[in-house]
């Protein structure tokens, strides 16, 4: 969580597009983009082998050997790269373009003979970061493209490397893609849970002693919930829409499992909804709780006032140049013997008459 003091920077969301009238398809990298490394994953019933730094060679020698290929493209700096991935897996133009231009809206289309899926996952929790990354399955083969390094399939290559009887190695490539698109979507739960934890102890917080640097808090926790709203809906739309069209290369048993991945979602939206909503109340409740206690301040010194008000008069009174010897009607109590101490037991008097009197109007 941030410092009261501190303001938490956000790493910009910046969608490049290609130059206005370029040709579609037209692949143009970001400057900043990470250098891309390939990762590739063979994958059969029986066994599978997994190449770390992996080339276009090597691709093309196993590419047609084995049932399903997995290749993970991390960082989109090398154009000529990507394009000769689109040539070998015959990639659509229009989708390797979506790659490249980062900052998508998750959707999902579909070609003659393989689909396409961007999805959005959460790189850096701390630093509100998020990373696009893309899904092409086909018949025999799945290919990822994300910017950078660090993602959420460790528990799917685990998966693949484990004994037999192993679905992810005998269900074919759209069982594989259900598994990686599955991983993204279940990445989203541990920062939404913690965010939900982060949003009780706040609560506890302010029902003790509310603070100023929860209101920034509760503003920047709201501001997270609405962008994974952003992030959220439109994953769902993407998902249903995978499930509702009937291509060949979806198998109907496959689809099963991608609706149970819609409903991760579901569950994740309604997460992010009543943290929304619980935030809303908390933040109206900070309010209201920071206007009650300055309400009770201003009544506390307005008592104190009222109090001291007929006790300054009185001071103001005797204060003032009296000559007793002139006239009898000239404050002849100054002269009196006990006439200090009677003086401030009246003042006394009207204090405690004055307290007693707001007490049974229940004022204190």
């Amino acid at each position: 969580m941030a410092k009261a003091d501190t303001v938490r920077k956000r790493a910009p969301l910046k969608i490049r597009r290609p130059p206005v009238g370029a040709s579609p398809g037209t692949l143009i990298a970001d400057p900043a983009a990470r250098r891309s490394e390939l990762r590739l994953t063979l994958i059969s019933p029986e066994k599978f082998k997994t190449i770390d730094n992996a080339s276009i060679d090597e691709l093309n020698a196993h590419c047609e050997k084995w049932p399903v290929v997995w290749l993970d493209c991390t960082g989109l700096a090398n154009i000529p790269l990507i394009e000769e991935i689109g040539r070998i897996f015959n990639l659509h133009p229009l989708a390797l373009e979506d790659v490249v231009n980062t900052g998508q809206r998750p959707k999902v289309d579909f070609f003659e003979d393989h689909a396409f899926v961007v999805m959005r996952m959460i790189d850096d929790v701390t630093a509100h970061r998020y990373e696009q990354i893309a899904v092409f399955f086909g018949k025999n083969f799945v290919v990822t493209f994300q910017e950078r390094e660090g993602d959420p399939f460790d528990p799917v290559r685990k998966r693949i490397a484990a004994s037999m009887p192993n679905r992810l190695r005998s269900r074919g490539a759209d069982y594989l893609a259900y598994a990686l698109i599955d991983a993204i979507v279940d990445s989203y739960f541990p920062p939404i849970e913690a965010a939900g934890e982060v949003v009780d102890g706040i609560e506890d917080q302010m029902l003790n002693t509310p603070h100023k640097h929860q209101m920034r808090q509760l503003h920047e926790l709201r501001r997270d919930a609405n962008v994974l709203k952003g992030v959220l809906w439109p994953m769902r739309d993407a998902l249903a829409t995978l499930i509702r069209n009937d291509v060949p290369f979806v198998k109907a048993a496959t689809k099963i499992f991608f609706n149970d991945t819609l409903d991760h979602s579901l569950r994740l939206i309604e997460l992010v909804e009543n943290q929304r909503d619980m935030l809303t109340g908390l933040i109206e409740m900070h309010l209201s709780l920071t206007q009650a206690r300055t309400n009770d301040v201003i009544s506390y010194l307005t008592i104190v006032s009222v109090i001291f008000m007929p006790l300054t008069f009185l001071v103001g009174v005797w204060g003032m140049n009296f000559e007793p010897e002139s006239s009898p009607w000239n404050m002849p109590e100054l002269k009196a013997y006990y006439g200090y101490p009677a003086a401030l037991l009246l003042m006394l008097v009207v204090a405690v008459g004055l307290v007693a009197f707001f007490r049974w109007k229940k004022w204190l």
